[in-house]
């Protein structure tokens, strides 16, 4: 049984939730984007790396300039950004499966319209329905989370980390509002860069495509971990979001960070 609230792009439910054993923080690599294509990422499988970029004298010339491979590499994500949800696409259909696997492995689908959704923190027995707010990317967002560091996948989406609330947030329809938070905070279809964050990740992206897919993980995790700290229930969500945003833009600001993998929220993945 659950009840929805919403507000401007965010939408949170009643659900319950029993406590159980805290997060485990380990290290994990980065996505390496060489040869990988839009919305399929070549990641799965392989060693991960980062490559960084010196600081120093940069940003400057980013707000005037952006050069070849970071014109490519936003042009690709906007594009990403950009691309609705629909259900009558064989692959979008074929990604919401793929999502379902990675989360319940040799768990059978019985349909993509199903009461099973609701087990992964969607409203309804429709998904689909969900994606509005942010479009694909927020099914790619989820599913890079799932393979990538499955661990801390599993702990957000069982609620493993923490003593929980009686009223927690979902899972499914958190994951979607974190990739619009991202998409409102990095201001990525401004014709010209009209904050430092936007140019910070811009540098950031041309080293690693899946730059928005890691710090969305990111995003994830220090999220859950504001939620613990505070105690929050369902209606503090959106609160909780906005002071997860202005901790990604603290870390992004500092001296020391040069690439995701920097960030000091990066350890808490696993």
């Amino acid at each position: 049984m659950s009840s929805v609230l919403r507000n401007q792009g965010s939408c949170v439910a009643i659900r319950a939730f029993s406590p159980s054993s805290s997060l485990n923080r380990c290290s994990h690599g980065s996505a390496s984007s060489d040869g990988a294509t839009c919305g399929r990422p070549a990641w799965i499988g392989k060693g991960l790396t980062c490559v960084c970029f010196k600081r120093k004298g940069v940003y400057e010339g980013i707000c005037v300039n952006l050069t070849p491979k970071q014109e490519e590499r936003l042009k690709r994500l906007r594009h990403r950004m950009k691309v609705y949800f629909d259900g009558s696409r064989p692959d979008h259909q074929e990604a919401l499966r793929t999502l379902w696997s990675a989360t319940y492995p040799g768990k059978e689908l019985h349909g993509l319209i199903s009461d099973q959704w609701k087990e992964m923190g969607w409203q309804g027995r429709d998904p689909s329905t969900d994606f509005r707010g942010a479009g694909f990317i927020s099914l790619e967002n989820l599913l890079f989370f799932a393979k990538t560091f499955s661990m801390s996948f599993q702990c957000l989406l069982k609620k493993q980390g923490g003593k929980r609330s009686a009223w927690e947030y979902p899972f499914a329809v958190a994951g979607v509002n974190i990739t619009f938070m991202i998409m409102q905070m990095l201001d990525l279809d401004a014709t010209k860069p009209r904050t430092f964050i936007r140019s910070i990740f811009l540098q950031i992206l041309s080293e690693n495509e899946w730059a928005f897919d890691l710090l969305y993980c990111v995003a994830f995790v220090v999220m859950d971990k504001q939620w613990l700290e505070r105690n929050a229930t369902y209606m503090e969500f959106n609160d909780v979001l906005k002071s997860t945003k202005a901790q990604l833009e603290r870390e992004l600001l500092t001296d020391d960070v040069l690439c995701i993998e920097d960030m000091p929220s990066y350890s808490l993945l696993c």
